[in-house]
Formats: C-alpha cells, sequence, structure tokens
C-alpha cells in the first residue's frame, strides 16, 4: 500500500504509573493496557473518537515485583468486557477480569521472570527466562518444554497458527512478509518465514527493546537510545525523541502510535490534524524534552548542567592563564584569567568534537577503544561500560563499579568480561599495582572462592540399590503377620518402578510427569513404615525433588499438611538411624534448586538448623558434607533475603564446623565458603570478627590441602 508519510506528534500523554512503562497491550478497540516496574497493570479506555482519557479506569494490583509482557483476552460469557493475562518478574502469570478489575487466576509454574505471553485459542503460552515455554488451560499448566539454551525474551503467534520464540529481544509478526525482530545489537530485522533475512534496518545506537508493524507497512522500533523510529520499505522516516529509555511501542488500529517510557508515562502520537495535541501541550512535552536532553549534553567531557554559570567569573583566578568552562545557555564558554588585566579573557564555545576516522566510542562526551552495553538484569536499563586497552582492567572494574554503586564482589566478573571482549584473555595482574581507592597499597585482583553463587545439590543416585532396598524391607513386612498390613501391593512397587525409571531418564525431565498418587504414596511409606526402612523412600524423595514436575507435585505438601517438617522430626528422633539422617539432610540440600521451597526453607529455617546440629560432630564424613553443604545452601539464600538474623545463626553453624580438626576437608571448605560469603556480602561482618572469626580463619589457612588454605586467606584479607 502507497503511503504518504507525514509525520508522528504528540496527541496524550497518559500519565499514573509510579515508574518505567515496561509493556503495552492494545485491546481491541475497548483500549489501552499498560503494565509497569510499579508492579500494577492499568487500563486505559479510549473514547468513540480513538482519543485517551489522561487517567486509567482501572489499576490491577496483585503482582509483587515489576511487570512485563501483556497478552489481550477478546470479550466472552468469562470475560463480558474482555481480560486480560499480565507476566512479572514474580514468575507468574495472572489473569484479569477487566469488568470486575479482578484477578482471577494464578498461573504457578515457571522458574524465573515471565517474558512473552500470547493466546493459543483458549490457551494461554508464556515465555520466561528459564528458557521454558508453557500453556495453559483452565488455570492449570497442560505443558512445559524448553524451547532455547538461553532465556527465551519472546513469543508470537503466527496467522497459520504457529507459535515463534526467540532469545532477541522482541518480535512481531509483518502480514503477509515475516516476522520482525529487535535485538541486542541495535538492529531490526525482517525474517522470510524460511528463516531469510530480507530487510535489515540500522539507525538505533543502542539496544532495540521493541518492535511492531501496522497494516499500512509502516515499523515502529523503541530503543534504549531514547527514541521511537518509525521505518518504511527500510528506511528511517522519523525518530521521536523520548526523555527516557522506550521499552515498548505498538499502532493502534487507526493508525495512532503508543510509547512506553522509562519516565513513567505513556504517550500516544498521531498523524491526523484532529487527534494532535493542543499547543500547550505540545510546548510543555517540548520544555521537557529540552530538559532531559540538557541533563544529559556534555561539553568537552563534562556535563552541561553541572558547569558553573556566569557569577562563577566574579571570583578572580588563582594564576595566570586559569582557564573555567561555564555554562552560558545551552552551550559551553572557556575563559582564561588574564592576571594582568585582572579578568577573566573569553576563549571560545567548547564543543565536542566529531569522531575520528576510527570512529571510537563516546561516552559523556569522551573517547574510549570501547564502550560495553553491561546488562545487570532486575530489569534495568542497559549501564554502559567504557575502556582503553591502556588501562589496567582491574582499575577500570573498581572505578566503574564505584560508579554504578554496584558490589565490588563483582570484580573479577567484570575484569573476565573486559578481557575476553578486548582480546586481552594473556593479562597478568601486577602485583605492585597502586589501588586509587585504598591508597599505594598492592591489591589482589579478585577472591579465590567466595562469595557463593548459586545452590549445590546432590544428584547421583544409585536408583537400581534404591528399589532393591525398598523391595527388601516390603517382603520383611510382607511375611510378618503383625506388619503385612503396612506392605506394598504389586501394584504400588510397580508404581515406585515407574518412578524410578522416569528419574533415569534425566533426558525427558522437561516433558516427563509423576502421578499424584506417586507422591502420596512415598510420603505414605515414610509416615507409616519403621524408622530403619524409610531411608530409601527419602533418597528417592530427594531425587524427584529435582525433576521440575516432581518439585511441583511435592511443594504441594510442604505447607498443606506440614508432612515434610514431620518427616525431619522424625528422622532427627533418638534413636538416630545414620541413614536417615543422612538422606534426610541430602533431601533438604536439594529443595534449595527449587525457588518454590525457599520461603518454606526460610520459615522453618530454626527447626531445621538445630535438628541437625549435632551432625558436624557425626563421624559420617558423608553426614558431615551433607550437614555443612545444608549450610552453605542456607548462607546463598539468606544473603538473598538479607535476613540477617538468619545469617547470623548460619554463620555460628559454620564457625563450629570451621573449627574442628578431625573434619572432613570438603565439609570444612564448604564451611570456610559459606563464612566468607557471609562476611563479604551479608550484614554479619561485625558478628564474625566478634565470634574470633580471624583465628579459625587463620588456623586454616595452614592446611595441606590448598583450596581451604586458599578460602581461609580470603576470610583473612577481610578481616
Amino acid at each position: 500500500m502507497e503511503l504518504d508519510f507525514l509525520g508522528y506528534k504528540l496527541s496524550c500523554e497518559l500519565r499514573g504509573h509510579e515508574d518505567d512503562v515496561r509493556g503495552i497491550c492494545v485491546c481491541d478497540n475497548a483500549g489501552i493496557a499498560t503494565s509497569s516496574r510499579d508492579r500494577t497493570v492499568r487500563f486505559w479506555p479510549a473514547d468513540g473518537s480513538g482519543k485517551y482519557k489522561g487517567s486509567s479506569r482501572k489499576i490491577l494490583l496483585g503482582h509483587t515485583s515489576f511487570v512485563g509482557p501483556l497478552a489481550w483476552i477478546p470479550p466472552s460469557g468469562e470475560f463480558p468486557e474482555g481480560g486480560l493475562v499480565s507476566g512479572g518478574m514474580d514468575t507468574l502469570a495472572l489473569v484479569w477480569d477487566l469488568r470486575t478489575g479482578e484477578k482471577v487466576q494464578t498461573l504457578k509454574g515457571h522458574k524465573m521472570q515471565v517474558t512473552g505471553l500470547v493466546l493459543d485459542d483458549h490457551d494461554i503460552v508464556s515465555s520466561s527466562v528459564d528458557c521454558t515455554l508453557k500453556r495453559w488451560r483452565n488455570g492449570k499448566s497442560i505443558e512445559s518444554w524448553e524451547a532455547h539454551s538461553a532465556a527465551i525474551q519472546a513469543v508470537v503467534k503466527l496467522p497459520s497458527g504457529e507459535l515463534v520464540t526467540d532469545t532477541v529481544r522482541g518480535l512481531a509478526v509483518m502480514p503477509d512478509l515475516g516476522i520482525l525482530s529487535a535485538s541486542h545489537d541495535g538492529s531490526i530485522r525482517l525474517w522470510a518465514l524460511t528463516g531469510e533475512v530480507l530487510m535489515e534496518m540500522v539507525g538505533h545506537t543502542s539496544i532495540v527493546y521493541s518492535v511492531d508493524s501496522h497494516a499500512t507497512g509502516l515499523v515502529v522500533s523503541g530503543s534504549e537510545d531514547c527514541s521511537a523510529k518509525i521505518w518504511k520499505d527500510g528506511a528511517c522516516v522519523q525518530s521521536i525523541d523520548h526523555p527516557g529509555c522506550v521499552w515498548d511501542a505498538k499502532f493502534l488500529a487507526n493508525g495512532d502510535l503508543v510509547t512506553a517510557c522509562s519516565d513513567g508515562v505513556i504517550r500516544v502520537w498521531t498523524d491526523h490534524e484532529d487527534r494532535i495535541a493542543d499547543p500547550i501541550e505540545l510546548e510543555s512535552y517540548l520544555s521537557v524534552l529540552s530538559a532531559y536532553k540538557g541533563s544529559r549534553k556534555t561539553v568537552g567531557g563534562l556535563k552541561l548542567e553541572e558547569l558553573p554559570g556566569l557569577e562563577a567569573l566574579k571570583t578572580p583566578g588563582a594564576s595566570d592563564g586559569q582557564t573555567k568552562i561555564i555554562r552560558e545557555g545551552d552551550n559551553g564558554v572557556a575563559y582564561a584569567w588574564n592576571a594582568r588585566e585582572y579578568t577573566w579573557d573569553k576563549i571560545g564555545e567548547v564543543v565536542d568534537g566529531p569522531n575520528d576516522g576510527l570512529k571510537r566510542p563516546v561516552l559523556d562526551g569522551v573517547e574510549y577503544d570501547y564502550v560495553f552495553d553491561v546488562d545487570i538484569g532486575d530489569g534495568e536499563p542497559i549501564r554502559k561500560l567504557p575502556y582503553n586497552r591502556s588501562d589496567d582492567p582491574y582499575s577500570a572494574a573498581d572505578k566503574w563499579l564505584l560508579n554504578q554503586n554496584l558490589p565490588l564482589s563483582y570484580r573479577q566478573q567484570i575484569v573476565d568480561f573486559i578481557l575476553e571482549n578486548t582480546g586481552q584473555k594473556s593479562f597478568a595482574f601486577d602485583s605492585s599495582f597502586c589501588d586509587p581507592f585504598t591508597g599505594c597499597i598492592p591489591s589482589k585482583p579478585t577472591f579465590k572462592h567466595i562469595p557463593k553463587r548459586g545452590m549445590l545439590v546432590f544428584d547421583v543416585a544409585q536408583f537400581d540399590g534404591i528399589l532393591k532396598k525398598i523391595s527388601e524391607f516390603n517382603s520383611a513386612l510382607h511375611s510378618d503377620l503383625g506388619q503385612k498390613q503396612l506392605s506394598l501391593s504389586e501394584l504400588e512397587v510397580a508404581r515406585l518402578s515407574a518412578v524410578v525409571k522416569i528419574l533415569k531418564d534425566t533426558s525427558h525431565y522437561h516433558s516427563s510427569s509423576f502421578a499424584d498418587v506417586d507422591v502420596d504414596l512415598l510420603l505414605k511409606v515414610v509416615n507409616v513404615w519403621s524408622l530403619s526402612m524409610i531411608f530409601p523412600v527419602i533418597d528417592m524423595l530427594r531425587m524427584m525433588v529435582l525433576h521440575p514436575d516432581g518439585a511441583d507435585k511435592l511443594v504441594k505438601h510442604v505447607d498443606s499438611n506440614g508432612t515434610l517438617l514431620a518427616m525431619i522430626k522424625k528422622v532427627t528422633a533418638s534413636p538416630v538411624i545414620p541413614a536417615n539422617i543422612l538422606t534426610g539432610l541430602r533431601l533438604l540440600v536439594n529443595l534449595f534448586k527449587d525457588f518454590q521451597f525457599h520461603q518454606w526453607l526460610l520459615h522453618n529455617r530454626i527447626e531445621i538448623l538445630d535438628a541437625f546440629s549435632s551432625c558436624s560432630t557425626s563421624s559420617n564424613k558423608n553426614v558431615q558434607l551433607a550437614h555443612s553443604t545444608l549450610i552453605l545452601n542456607y548462607s546463598v539464600l539468606l544473603i538473598e533475603k538479607k535476613d540477617e538474623e538468619g545469617q547470623s545463626q548460619v554463620l555460628s553453624a559454620a564457625l563450629e564446623i570451621a573449627e574442628l580438626e578431625n573434619i572432613d576437608v570438603d565439609s570444612k571448605f564448604r564451611a570456610l565458603v559459606a563464612i566468607g560469603s557471609l562476611m563479604l556480602e551479608g550484614s554479619v561482618k561485625r558478628v564474625a570478627l566478634d565470634l574470633d572469626v580471624e583465628s579459625i580463619a587463620k588456623a586454616a589457612r595452614t592446611s595441606k590441602e590448598a583450596k581451604v588454605a586458599e578460602v581461609a586467606e580470603d576470610i583473612v584479607s577481610l578481616t
């Protein structure tokens, strides 16, 4: 279709969100819905003329973290005025009834942030950073599959009914042509369904977060570079500047455009004269935009807004020839002090020179060999990391982390990133390096073993041995007339064999599932069999927790009937059986892998740690290791949750283990890693010093085991 493009102008601003607006959903002719970092979804109805009111009609509350993707549910008997699906950082997808504004379904199953939503007939399909897609029907997950080895960022449905997913930032269908993709490299590409690139649109200077198309053939993209760009036949025909990152941009059916900005404002743009905002509103927007650009403008590498005004020239110079850069309007002007005339002489306007032939990147008015995009997650905008090849990478990392107000514990990760992306893998740290933040003191490049990231698990099992032992115990019960009623039937034994078969086939964990009766059967056996017989069943539960569907089914029993806590009390009760203690500890350790159990682990922390407190002195090395691993996993979780009371309890338990002489090497190592991590990133460094952690660490530093000595050295450096 031929199009005489006239350009978009502001139509209206929709205000109400209290933080970045992250997503836009066009709800047919009913209105638009928007999502935000402020944890809300808002619905903005359209009037009969296609204009929007300045305040939202509905505010949907239910997410506990920022909200991203949205999907529209057309009106039906179930949703007379339509509905919405929203996905959030809290791993949930929520279904809303727009008539009442109430949440009607909670779709819980993803392990990480929900990044995409699409309706497929009456089903909802969601994508996630956990690399999976899930299909939901009537509020329940009926299908789950792993679509990529990296985080899935977008999912769209083609007119043919096929679903397309990708790890790029955004996808959109361009009818009769193919699929549009928005990318980290600042480009937009149009792909044929065969996978061939039909067109590439280049013009953005940073990450492109969203892309959309209209029946007229126009394409719109939103970017980190604070612009929404309009494209026609592969060429940029308009760039609409914004006072912040443009997270999303969508076309309305009438050709108008909606943008979502990091300043918390939704803006509607139009090329129809009768829908353009009045002159006062247009002038107001231009003023906001000018102020924003002024706050970012640099002069000679200095921020314009931070330059002194003309009043600074009232102060005499300190020496002849001293220069000052003064802000005059939107420019910076250089002056030099003339001691002879006792006055400031105007030199001229200061400008940032253009890039040279090598096109070195510029950041805040300064040229660098490299300016990297660094994504720190949690929905934060991409941060810029400048670097010159002549820089010391450790010094550059330190300066950047302090400037960005990020933990110095990330230092080695930043250094590795720099070396990897500048081809300096062979860089050797200079021990004489003078750290500018601590004085001229030689600085170590990083800690070797702290802080601990992620959870440890026990994922190896002798399944045949487990089944054999259960069979032996079952036969003994069956032959004992007094206990025959406790034995398993042939069908139940067959069910356990089927469970083991599923657990063995790890390559199909993403698609295999258990029956509800499988978990019920295992828990029943733990409950009714004698203490001496339950350890192989606990071991099977330990492995089931590592299976996605197994964890989903077991978590139902965590809070509903207190089964797990009752089992812990049973295995730690007298007389203590080492096999029960070992399998019970390993089961608890594996629970940390799935976030669904984290709240339960936090809530029952005191009871759990107290129940197994004597395990550090066990003569069984396997029990020692399992106990130290429990302590280490708790330290990671409690640091993440900023639970100072819990950190103190775990620190105390870890110090007790580290002080022991006749302790397994790996057990001591894990306890020391927990101590170091709690001191480095937790809130209990002072508590550790009060508990004489320095003496414990110095003693461990003399260990013949290299890793124990190394982590002890890490701890000593913190004291």
